[in-house]
């Protein structure tokens, strides 16, 4: 789904990459280190968490006694042994790939069960991944990847952008993570009471945005929004829904203002979404059984046409009262239409 996902909103083969993990892995080899409590496993989740921008040597304090940063504040650390401290670093720098990871990750976990669980969980995703034909180029294991949350229980995952961008100076820029998730089973039920296995992804859309935009690859302006329809009377809201209802079923994406605006700011929402057109159903519309459809895409190009307000008024552009049960055709021609 994610990689599916990243490449049908723009990004290519090497512009990103999943990196997949397993919080077992980490939680097998802490307990064969010792490490029992929970605030302590959190401390190093936190701590592995910033590898990327601490490197080994800033995560190596914070797993120990902790680290003090340029501006003097000092972060506890999690009190680990110095040979738990190594394991750990070991353990996340067992890079990335598919197979021989998880060859390098079996040394490192040893004969712990959970991480035992952990391995063979990775090894089921790995023969998924082969059989949906998801290679290493878009999918990898990484051991460094643990999410810095801690009600995760299983695999968790990060997509980092590899898209090269440059600022307006020319200097690189590097986006990194766009998307992230995992699984957490017990997540549920501290809110219900009832244990239910569940996993969440989220693609981080306005970092993804910017980084399409700034390599030349956004085309998100010139995508058009849904047919509105516009909504006079709260007391038939049930016309308005039908009438959305019948674009969808149609294959035409449409919905129904919600809130209690005058029509001009109805119209403008309409007009900012790039709707292509609005459908108009007042009392005369619902006593005549007509609509009335507006052209908002003719609307836009003759706007920047029309130099008289009062002319403007009078064309009343593009705009057409048909039979309600032709309403599906006409807005279908505007949307069709070659302009």
């Amino acid at each position: 789904m994610g990689a599916e996902g990243f490449e049908a909103a723009g990004l290519g083969r090497g512009d990103y990459l999943l990196k997949i993990n397993n919080r077992k892995l980490l939680n097998g080899l802490l307990a064969t280190a010792g490490v029992g409590s929970a605030m302590q496993k959190l401390a190093v989740l936190r701590a592995v968490d910033k590898l990327d921008r601490l490197g080994p040597d800033g995560v190596r304090l914070l797993l120990g006694a902790g680290r003090k940063d340029e501006s003097g504040d000092f972060t506890k650390g999690a009190l680990l042994t110095p040979s738990a401290i190594e394991a750990v670093l070991a353990f996340v720098q067992a890079g990335a790939g598919r197979g021989d990871t998880l060859d390098r990750i079996s040394n490192v976990v040893g004969g712990s069960p959970e991480g035992a669980e952990g391995l063979e969980e990775l090894a089921r995703i790995d023969a998924a991944l082969a059989a949906m034909g998801v290679g290493p180029d878009r999918a990898v294991f990484d051991p460094s990847v643990v999410r810095g949350l801690e009600y995760y229980t299983g695999p968790v995952f990060e997509a980092e952008l590899q898209l090269t961008t440059t600022d307006d100076k020319g200097e690189p820029v590097r986006f990194g993570s766009v998307g992230g998730g995992g699984r957490y089973d017990d997540l549920v039920a501290r809110f219900t009471g009832q244990t239910t296995p569940a996993t969440g992804f989220s693609f981080g859309v306005s970092r993804l945005a910017a980084a399409l935009r700034a390599a030349g690859r956004f085309a998100a302006e010139a995508a058009r929004g849904p047919v509105v329809v516009i909504a006079f009377d709260q007391a038939q809201m049930a016309d308005y829904f039908a009438a959305a209802g019948e674009l969808r079923a149609a294959g035409v994406p449409a919905e129904v203002y919600l809130g209690t605006s005058g029509m001009r700011a109805q119209m403008k929402y309409a007009d900012r979404r790039l709707s292509p057109a609005a459908v108009i159903i007042g009392g005369d519309e619902l006593a005549a059984g007509t609509v009335t459809i507006k052209d908002l895409d003719l609307g836009r190009e003759l706007s920047s046409q029309v130099a008289d307000n009062a002319a403007w008024r009078a064309e009343r552009p593009g705009q057409q009262t048909v039979p309600r049960d032709q309403m599906v055709a006409a807005i279908r021609r505007i949307i069709e239409a070659d302009r």
